[in-house]
């Protein structure tokens, strides 16, 4: 989440006329993430969040990101609602952006998630996945291995300013990438931003996930290499194997990995990494100065991919067939 665009609160009241959701009684905006515009607001009712599309989401895909959120809370998954206007749409327009209210999650992201905690996460994702069986809109995931050449070829000539002999480096990992990417792997709904802060808790118990607009059809396995990356690494760059083990172990609870998904698993973590090492480069190169944005070292996802190509068996990640 971040804010990028400023709203006026004449603007904002006018917005909220056309819900049904009390009067206005404070508003701030959120400074985490890269994406979209987010404000906490409160009201007379209940508090809820406010988001402002931005240049970078199509607005054509947001009837799937608020239709998917729809389908997976009416399947059984603790995520928000977007909450619907007056006239019955749920999206609508604020400072000359596509905006949508979403009903507010209770619940904290965990700064120094334990093992325990990776288990749930696991085991969300797993029914995530299920849950999002049977969701009639598909959306192609614009961040796969074309999405990640075009992001490279964005960014290759200043990536010196972030570490000196990348060129080669990543230039090799897309080709290595390209060739050996699985393709009949089960596939469907994934989330694919499934961070420490989009799963929130209540104490140790997990209450919800959120924030749905990277969320996509691809392989199931490459979400849980997502997680993987996103889990069990430690703050100084060691991969952390009961971490993972517990991930792994909790997602298998709910939906079995194949023995084809176990072993695609080294290729689909550095994947995912590399995913968010040229996501993060790219917004650490073109970011402008005085976004109420967060910016995110790509760096740390250039040692995990760096880790990946070492795993010489998946029992590395702390999984067994």
């Amino acid at each position: 989440m971040a804010v990028y665009t400023d709203i006026t609160e004449d603007d904002l009241k006018r917005f909220l006329d056309q819900y049904d959701v009390g009067e206005l009684t404070s508003y701030k905006g959120i400074a985490e993430g890269v994406e979209n515009s987010n404000f906490l607001l409160h009201t007379t009712r209940d508090p809820l969040i406010l988001t402002l599309y931005e240049k970078r989401v199509e607005k054509s895909d947001l009837p799937f990101f608020l239709g998917l959120m729809q389908h997976l809370a009416a399947g059984g998954l603790s995520c928000p609602l977007p909450l619907p206007r007056k006239d019955g749409a749920l999206l609508g327009e604020l400072s000359k952006r596509p905006a949508a209210l979403i009903s507010f999650l209770e619940g904290m992201w965990l700064r120094k998630p334990e093992a325990k905690h990776c288990r749930e996460v696991g085991q969300a994702l797993a029914e995530l996945h299920l849950a999002g069986d049977g969701f009639p809109l598909t959306r192609p995931n614009a961040l796969s291995l074309d999405g990640w050449t075009l992001l490279w070829e964005k960014s290759a000539d200043r990536v010196d300013e972030v570490e000196t002999g990348l060129q080669d480096e990543i230039s090799s990992e897309l080709e290595f990438l390209s060739a050996h990417w699985p393709k009949d792997l089960p596939a469907g709904v994934i989330h694919a931003d499934l961070f420490q802060d989009n799963v929130f808790f209540l104490g140790d118990e997990l209450s919800g996930l959120i924030d749905f607009y990277f969320a996509c059809n691809d392989l199931l396995a490459y979400d849980v290499s997502i997680c993987l990356n996103a889990w069990c690494f430690e703050k100084d760059g060691a991969y952390n194997i009961t971490k993972g083990m517990a991930l792994l172990e909790g997602y298998r609870a709910v939906r079995p990995l194949s023995d084809e998904e176990m072993a695609a698993l080294p290729v689909l973590a550095r994947g995912s990494a590399l995913r968010f090492f040229l996501t993060r480069l790219y917004d650490w190169l073109t970011t402008p100065a005085g976004a109420m944005v967060v910016k995110k070292d790509p760096l740390e996802y250039l040692h995990k991919l760096r880790f990946h190509r070492q795993i010489a068996s998946v029992a590395e990640y702390g999984i067994s067939s």
